[in-house]
């Protein structure tokens, strides 16, 4: 075992926001989005839920969602945003936010981790699942954000 397997085994990893990430945190390339799919209806949403958005339904069952999908639309944030933002601050770097449409048939608002010049509607992303900071506990909080995918995905 190496100094950084070491290391990686023993950071404590928590979830920007609990309920949207399979568990374990690590290794990171296998983490996965979380929804919940519906009994009754069938409806899959973004993010663990007690009962049904859709139809109210009780029975639920939380499923990994795809790493795969589109962008749908999308804006770019020129401007710093206000709050406790935690992303590059000096300078500031613009950041492209957009609707991630899945097959599961549901849109994930995210980050978008590209050139700003070659974004567009339609391109096909993955999901990329990083260490966005240390908090001051010590712990790696973990978001996600999705990136291209390659041509022919």
């Amino acid at each position: 075992m190496t100094v950084d397997n070491a290391t990686e085994l023993h950071t404590n990893r928590i979830p920007i926001r609990d309920g949207l990430l399979t568990s374990p945190l690590s290794p990171l390339d296998d983490v996965r989005l979380v929804g919940s799919r519906c009994f009754d209806c069938e409806e899959v949403s973004f993010g663990r839920f007690s009962s049904c958005p859709n139809c109210a339904g009780g029975k639920l069952d939380a499923i990994p969602l795809s790493h795969k999908g589109y962008l749908w639309t999308y804006t770019v944030i020129r401007n710093r945003p206000p709050g406790d933002y935690k992303g590059p601050d000096d300078p500031y770097i613009p950041l492209c936010v957009g609707l991630v449409e899945l097959p599961e048939g549901i849109r994930v608002l995210s980050p978008i981790a590209c050139d700003l010049d070659k974004v567009k509607i339609g391109m096909h992303l993955i999901l990329d699942v990083y260490k966005l900071y240390k908090d001051n506990d010590g712990n790696e909080v973990i978001a996600f954000r999705f990136i291209s995918a390659a041509e022919g995905y």
